[in-house]
Formats: structure tokens, C-alpha cells, sequence
């Protein structure tokens, strides 16, 4: 009975899940009837939940996470304050004159804003907003402009400062900064081979991605030059503080989220866009998802404490070490997992039940861990795109026109998770793509 009590938790646990039950008190009360069953079986005994409260102020003081509210924060402003709107619309003008280049331009702004929010919803949302229904007023085909929304939106998992890589890192005990260095790399990389694509496209089918009408681009220079140093310099001026401030060391993640936090204030008052009802919108959805960081957080550690008590970290050691093929039969079983679960559990689900588990295998394997959160961050990413259940998938479906059915949606990000695949391949064949910056 002791050997499948660990096991059977797990089990217990995505049954509440899948049930509907919110995670993370499908989390703590399957800990709370595990430790229960332990106890009376004589496992352990109650002395071992004295070491929750240490362990819930332990996760509270967790400077690292500090970040993920501060960068919440900052996408979230500049969102509510429509900037996220101005830099589509000024781009859009700079690339729309040729073929193909309206796609483009949302891939570039999708890599903006992935850099400026971190968070895949707000940008495929606002994204999807602002860009689907331009794209296919100017004759667009459905598919291309869905699936470069839904691609591009998704890079916030990957592209630095990702609130994802926050997450991942604390949950591998590595540095948040170290983390966001090694997925510069591939973030980049992923957005430029979406670039590709969409000019390919272009040229291969010029029905399918038309330039716009001249009267859409055909500005005076010093108009263009004028947007440009207004809308476009401002948040890219912010990102590189934001970023090279960490990359630089002079400042922490939570420091440079705290930095970025006050820019995104500072540009939105600047454009005359700041007031209380942005204020408070940023606020409510930051309140939100911290709140729901943190709830996770209690019940993940509710169920790791109760997990090693019924010795649940021997078992999964043992098997994920035991496996065939060792390195290789590890990031396979891990990447599959991942994978499978990002159709149906949020990204902060996945790094605190799973992450913890796997990271001493990983490091009883030799696995370099900044490698592994950014392979793990870029599956994530392709779980989000993959039908049927892609969170990206819904994001975008709920802002689309009615002319976009949800097969489009589908058909839509078959080529970018390609794409994504060809991406996660390539890291794996050459680790100095995430590595070689870092060292």
C-alpha cells in the first residue's frame, strides 16, 4: 500500500483537476486527504505539516517572484492605455507597402510586446483586437493573419522578460537573469522564422497577403519620422532599459519589473492616455493573476510537502533516472508530458506540480538547467498553439470576427507549430543557442 500511495496521489490529483475544481485547492485538499491516509498508515506522522507555515512564509519572501506582479503590471498599462494599439497602427504603416507586409509587422510588434508583457493573453488579445479585422478588410486570408496573431502572440512565453521564465526559474533554482539571457536567443530565433514564413507566403501566393492600398502608407516622411520617434522609440527605449538593466546586472528582476512598472506609467502619461480608470483596470488584473500565483503556490507546496512525506521524490527520482536511454529518454518523456498538459493546465499549473519533480533528475543526469527551463518554456509555447484545446486558440477565438470559424483557427497555426518544432529541435542539437550567451 505505501509503494502506490505517491503514485495514486498524483492520480487523485488530476482527476479534481479535470473534474473542473480549481488547481490549487485540488492541490492542497488532496494533500490535506493524503496526509490524512499517511498518518493513519503510519507513514508519518502530523509533526510533518508543522513545516507548512515555514514553508508558505518561505514562498512569500521569495524576492524572485516579486517580479512577476511588477511585469504584470507593466503589459497590463500599456494595454489599458491603447500604447500596444499605436505601435501596430505605426508599424503596420512602415512595413504595409509591400507584400506580405502588414504580417510582418504584427510578427514584430508580437515580439514587442512579447518583450513589453510577458503575458500570451493580453497580447493575442489585444493583437487580435487591432490586427484581425484590418488584416482582413485589406483582403488577408483568414488563415495566414489568424495563425501569425496566434504564433506571435505566444513568443511572450519565451521572449525575455516572460513571466513564464520568471516562474520557471524559481522553481529551478536558477537565476531569473541567467534564464532571460538564455531565451533571447530562441525567442529571436522563433520571431524571424515566423518572418520568413509570412514573405514566403508573400511571395508564393500574393493573393493571400496583399500590400496595402497606397493611400494607407503614402505619408510625408517627417509624419512617418514623427510616429516613429512617438510611438515606436518610447517602448523599445523602455524594453532595452528593462532588459539591459537585468543583462547588464545592475539591477535584479524584481528591480527591473519595479523600473518598467513606473516607464510604463511614465509613457502613458506622456501620451496623454493616463487616468484612474487605467489605473485601476491594470491594478484589478494584476490583483488577479498574483492572486492566483500565490494560491498555486500554497497548494503546490501543500502537495510537495505531503508528495516527500509519502516518499514520492524517491519514486519519481528513481523512475525518470531509470529510464531508457537516460538523457535522452528523460527530455522525451519530459517534453511529451509538458506538452500533453499545456492543452489543458495554465503554465503556472505546469511549472509547480511538475517542474519540482523533474529538476532532480535532471540534475542527477548532468542537465544544464538554464537549457531546460528554455526548452521547457518553448514546448510550453507550442502546447499553447496546438488544436484542440490551444489557450491561444481560445484567447483569439473570443475577439475574432464571426467570419473567422474556429476550423480557420485550427488550419490556421499548422504551419508555425512546425515552426515551433523545427525551433525546439534546433535547441536541443545546438544548446550553445540558449548557453553560449549566458557563459
Amino acid at each position: 500500500m505505501e509503494g502506490i500511495l505517491a503514485p495514486l496521489m498524483f492520480v487523485v490529483v488530476f482527476a479534481i483537476i479535470f473534474s473542473g475544481y480549481p488547481v490549487a485547492f485540488a492541490l492542497g485538499g488532496a494533500s490535506l486527504l493524503f496526509a490524512f491516509i499517511g498518518v493513519e498508515l503510519g507513514i508519518f506522522d502530523w509533526n510533518l505539516l508543522y513545516a507548512m507555515p515555514e514553508r508558505i512564509f518561505g514562498v512569500m519572501s521569495n524576492q524572485v517572484l516579486l517580479a512577476v506582479p511588477f511585469f504584470i503590471f507593466m503589459g497590463l498599462v500599456l494595454e489599458k492605455a491603447k500604447l500596444a494599439e499605436d505601435l501596430l497602427t505605426t508599424i503596420g504603416t512602415l512595413f504595409g507597402h509591400m507584400r506580405g507586409g502588414l504580417a510582418l509587422g504584427v510578427v514584430v510588434v508580437g515580439a514587442m510586446l512579447a518583450a513589453a508583457t510577458g503575458v500570451v493573453g493580453a497580447s493575442v488579445v489585444a493583437m487580435g483586437s487591432i490586427s484581425l479585422p484590418v488584416m482582413l478588410r485589406y483582403k488577408y486570408s483568414a488563415r495566414l493573419s489568424s495563425g501569425v496573431i496566434l504564433a506571435s502572440g505566444t513568443l511572450g512565453q519565451i521572449i525575455p522578460p516572460s513571466i513564464v521564465l520568471v516562474v520557471l526559474a524559481d522553481q529551478l533554482g536558477i537565476s531569473v537573469g541567467d534564464l532571460f539571457i538564455g531565451g533571447l536567443v530562441p525567442g529571436l530565433t522563433l520571431a524571424t522564422m515566423y518572418g520568413i514564413y509570412v514573405m514566403g507566403v508573400a511571395a508564393v501566393k500574393p493573393e493571400a497577403a496583399p500590400a496595402l492600398p497606397p493611400e494607407m502608407t503614402d505619408i510625408p516622411a517627417r509624419e512617418l519620422l514623427r510616429r516613429v520617434v512617438v510611438v515606436l522609440l518610447p517602448p523599445l527605449a523602455l524594453i532595452l532599459i528593462v532588459l539591459g538593466s537585468i543583462f547588464a546586472g545592475v539591477a535584479t528582476p524584481t528591480e527591473a519589473g519595479a523600473i518598467g512598472s513606473v516607464g510604463a506609467i511614465g509613457l502613458a502619461w506622456a501620451r496623454g492616455r493616463m487616468s484612474w480608470n487605467v489605473v485601476r483596470q491594470a491594478c484589478v488584473g494584476t490583483t488577479k493573476l498574483t492572486t492566483m500565483v500565490m494560491f498555486l503556490l500554497i497548494g503546490s507546496t501543500a502537495f510537495a510537502l505531503v508528495f516527500r512525506g509519502l516518499y514520492g521524490d524517491i519514486w519519481i527520482e528513481e523512475l525518470l533516472t531509470g529510464l531508457p536511454g537516460g538523457r535522452i529518454g528523460l527530455l522525451l518523456v519530459a517534453n511529451l508530458t509538458i506538452f500533453i498538459l499545456g492543452f489543458f493546465l495554465d503554465f503556472f499549473e505546469i511549472a509547480f506540480i511538475i517542474i519540482p519533480l523533474l529538476v532532480p533528475a535532471a540534475q542527477v543526469l548532468g542537465i544544464d538547467l538554464v537549457w531546460f527551463g528554455v526548452m521547457i518554456g518553448m514546448n510550453l509555447q507550442t502546447s499553447f498553439l496546438t488544436p484542440p484545446f490551444g489557450f491561444a486558440l481560445f484567447y483569439l477565438r473570443g475577439v475574432a470576427p464571426p467570419e473567422v470559424k474556429t476550423t480557420d483557427l485550427y488550419r490556421a497555426v499548422i504551419p508555425f507549430i512546425v515552426i515551433q518544432l523545427i525551433g525546439l529541435l534546433l535547441i536541443i542539437q545546438w544548446p550553445a543557442l540558449v548557453t553560449g550567451l549566458v557563459r
